[in-house]
């Protein structure tokens, strides 16, 4: 179990924010952080602590520039999600990025479109695709949420589908929408599920505050994921101290 950086990019700028805040319109978005560093600091200080398995999402347009300069500083050191799809994949890759994170591309209409899937395996190799199964509760079950997160799909966090999904991608990310950004603790049912279901590397992310979260993770996931924590940091404006989550990743 280890802890992961991340880059969230929205308008151009370094950012935190509620996940299930934002839409189509900024209106109601609610920021708990907004940067006046660049994306490429972050990235070299990331890098400078060895800190590996990390991701970039861009939130949205116009974070193109911000996202590249973050991959060319930290060439092979993170991963790039937000808008990814056959077309684009390869470039982002050529461009420093271990991975792409997929969500709304392979997820469409409710469903999970296996040929936008083996498009992607085709373009990149599966051992350089993340899915990103963020996921809420419905009736007592998880389903994958899509188009920032606005949208329930019909797959559920189930053995049969991750098996499935395992064959096509070399990660999971999942974010547990209800809970991500609100710095109020993880949400602890979905990561004792992810423990007992998931056999590939995968990442956890919502609602990490402090160190003994970073204990939860990996006691309830029973070591088998690793944990991403953003809005807690205070690189970020949190409480939590940077240099003590490097410390424990490096233990």
């Amino acid at each position: 179990m280890k802890f992961r950086p991340c880059i969230d990019l929205h308008n151009g700028k370094v950012k935190q924010i509620v996940g299930g805040t934002l839409k189509d319109n900024s209106e109601n978005l609610v920021e708990n952080f907004v940067s006046d560093k660049g994306a490429s600091y972050f990235a070299e200080m990331f890098m400078k602590d060895k800190l590996t398995g990390g991701h970039v999402i861009m939130l949205g347009p116009g974070n193109e520039k911000e996202a590249l300069s973050a991959l060319h500083t930290y060439p092979n050191g993170l991963q790039i999600g937000g808008g990814i799809n056959s077309e684009n994949a390869s470039f982002y890759i050529e461009n420093g990025a271990t991975h792409v994170i997929v969500t709304s591309y392979v997820f469409r209409d409710g469903d999970i479109n296996f040929e936008n899937l083996n498009r992607l395996v085709s373009e990149v190799g599966k051992n350089k695709l993340v899915l990103d199964l963020s996921c809420k509760q419905k009736d007592g079950v998880y389903y994958v949420v899509t188009d920032r997160w606005q949208k329930f799909s019909n797959f559920e966090i189930s053995k049969k589908n991750l098996d499935e999904l395992s064959n096509y991608c070399d990660e999971f990310l999942i974010h547990a929408a209800d809970v991500e950004g609100k710095c109020r603790g993880i949400h602890q049912d979905l990561v004792k599920i992810l423990g007992n279901l998931v056999t590939i590397p995968a990442t956890y992310a919502g609602g990490a505050r402090n160190l003994e979260d970073l204990k939860l993770v990996s006691e309830l996931g029973k070591g088998k994921l690793d944990l991403t924590i953003g809005s807690a940091l205070d690189i970020f404006g949190g409480n939590l101290t940077y240099d003590k989550v490097v410390s424990f990743n490096l233990k």
